[in-house]
C-alpha cells in the first residue's frame, strides 16, 4: 500500500475558504474506487477546536486514517514556521511515501519523500494592504520557504501558476493547475419549503435579493460594492445579502453600510452553513462576486450550477472559472457594477440566457476529475516523473 499524507488543519479550523476546499478535495481523492488503486491516506491536522467549523470535517473509511497532534494551529505553526523546529510531519502520521500540504506551508518531512504543496494564489504580494501586517509577514515568509523545499507545486489556476513564475521564478515544470470542481449538491432547490425554511434560518425577509459570499476581508471588495448598490436600492426593491464570516480588517466594511445610508438593505448573515448554500443561491436574484484577487473562486461556479445569473470581477482567475457565462467587470468600476446590475434586473431573457450558460459552464468543473488528475499526480512523484505542467484545460 502508497502512504499518502495530507494536512487537513484548514478542514477542521476553517468553516469556508481553504478549509471548504480541503473538504471537498480530500473527500474526493479518498472516494472509494471500482478498482482499487494501492493508497491509504494518513490525514493530518492540528487539534481540533471545541467547536467545529462544518459537522464530520473528516470523511471515514477503511483507506483513511486520521491523526492529530495536542498543539493548536497557532502553536505547530509557530514551532515548524516561526522557529522552523525541524520536528518531521511522520512524528505524527507515521511512515509516508508522500506528502501533501493543500494550505500554502509545507511542514518538516523527512527520509527524503517527494512532497507537494497547493498555492492557492499570491493575493499577499499584490494586495498587501489587504492584510494585517502579522499575516502578510508570516506568508512573505513561510510561502517561499515552503515553494522552494517543495518537490511539486499544485495552483488553483493559470493565474496563480503565472504569477508563481512571474513573481517568484519558480520553473513552469515544477507547477501543475488543477482546477476545483462543483459538488453535486450545488443544484437548484426546488422545494419551496426548503427554501423558505433557509430564509427563515437566515432572518431573510420576503424581499428579493441580490447575494454575495465570501469571508469579509478587504480583498473581496465589499465596500465598492455597497457603494454600487446604493443606486440599485434607491430603484428597486432588492436587498444585498452578504453571506461569509469575518476575516480581518472587516470594520471599515461593515461602517460603509451605514455611511451609505443602506442600513437594513445591506445584511451580512456571517458563515452560512454548507448545506444551506444551494438555498440561498436558488432564491437570488443575482449573484455578484466583485474580488480584487482570487486564486480560483469556487462561489462563482456554485452560483451558477444553481441556477443564478452572475457578475464577476474580470481579475486574476476568475475569467478562466467564468468563461462566456457571466458578465466581467473591472473590479475598480462602481459605476459599471451599478449599471450592470441594473441592466439584469430590468432584463428577464437576458437572465435566462446567462443561467443556462452558467449551468453548461458549472458542469466543466468537477471534483471527480480533479481526484483523478491529483491520483496521477502522486503516481508521477512517487515514480520520480512529475505530470506534464497543467494547463487548466476546460472541456
Amino acid at each position: 500500500m502508497i502512504r499518502v499524507g495530507i494536512d487537513v488543519t484548514a478542514a477542521v479550523t476553517q468553516g469556508g475558504g481553504i478549509g471548504r476546499y480541503t473538504r471537498e478535495l480530500v473527500r474526493a481523492v479518498t472516494a472509494p474506487s471500482k478498482r482499487p488503486d494501492g493508497f491509504t491516506y494518513q490525514l493530518f491536522s492540528a487539534r481540533q477546536p471545541t467547536s467545529l467549523p462544518v459537522p464530520d470535517p473528516i470523511p471515514a473509511g477503511d483507506n483513511i486514517h486520521y491523526h492529530q497532534t495536542r498543539l493548536d494551529a497557532r502553536w505547530l505553526y509557530r514551532l515548524w514556521y516561526r522557529f522552523r523546529i525541524p520536528l518531521p510531519v511522520q512524528w505524527y502520521t507515521g511512515k509516508l511515501d508522500l506528502f501533501h500540504s493543500p494550505d500554502f506551508v509545507l511542514p518538516p518531512v523527512s527520509g527524503g519523500i517527494p512532497t507537494l504543496l497547493t498555492v492557492h494564489d499570491l493575493s499577499f504580494v499584490h494586495y498587501p494592504e489587504t492584510f494585517t501586517p502579522a499575516l502578510r509577514s508570516f506568508l512573505n515568509k513561510s510561502v517561499p520557504w515552503s515553494v522552494d523545499r517543495a518537490t511539486h507545486i499544485l495552483a488553483d489556476s493559470q493565474a496563480t501558476k503565472d504569477d508563481l513564475s512571474g513573481v517568484w521564478g519558480v520553473p513552469a515544470g515544477k507547477i501543475t493547475v488543477l482546477y476545483s470542481g462543483v459538488d453535486n449538491r450545488f443544484r437548484p432547490v426546488t422545494r419551496q419549503a426548503h427554501l423558505d425554511a433557509v430564509r427563515r434560518r437566515y432572518a431573510i425577509d420576503d424581499a428579493p435579493y441580490i447575494l454575495s459570499l465570501s469571508t469579509i476581508q478587504p480583498r473581496k471588495n465589499y465596500q465598492m460594492l455597497i457603494r454600487a448598490f446604493k443606486p440599485i436600492a434607491a430603484n428597486w426593491p432588492h436587498n444585498l445579502i452578504i453571506g461569509g464570516g469575518k476575516g480581518w480588517l472587516y470594520e471599515e466594511t461593515l461602517a460603509e453600510v451605514e455611511k451609505q445610508g443602506l442600513t437594513g438593505r445591506v445584511r451580512f448573515l456571517g458563515f452560512v452553513d454548507d448545506a444551506d448554500l444551494p438555498a440561498l443561491y436558488t432564491s437570488a436574484t443575482l449573484f455578484v462576486f466583485p474580488s480584487l484577487y482570487e486564486g480560483f473562486g469556487l462561489p462563482v461556479l456554485e452560483g451558477m450550477a444553481c441556477g443564478v445569473p452572475v457578475l464577476v470581477s474580470d481579475a486574476s482567475s476568475l475569467p478562466e472559472v467564468a468563461g462566456e457565462a457571466a458578465v466581467s467587470l473591472s473590479p475598480h468600476d462602481e459605476e459599471a457594477w451599478t449599471e450592470q446590475m441594473h441592466r439584469l434586473l430590468l432584463d428577464a431573457g437576458r437572465r435566462s440566457q446567462m443561467v443556462a450558460a452558467g449551468f453548461r459552464q458549472a458542469r466543466s468543473f468537477t471534483w471527480k476529475r480533479a481526484a483523478q488528475e491529483l491520483r496521477q499526480l502522486y503516481r508521477d512523484l512517487l515514480a520520480g516523473e512529475p505530470s506534464r505542467p497543467g494547463e487548466g484545460r476546460v472541456e
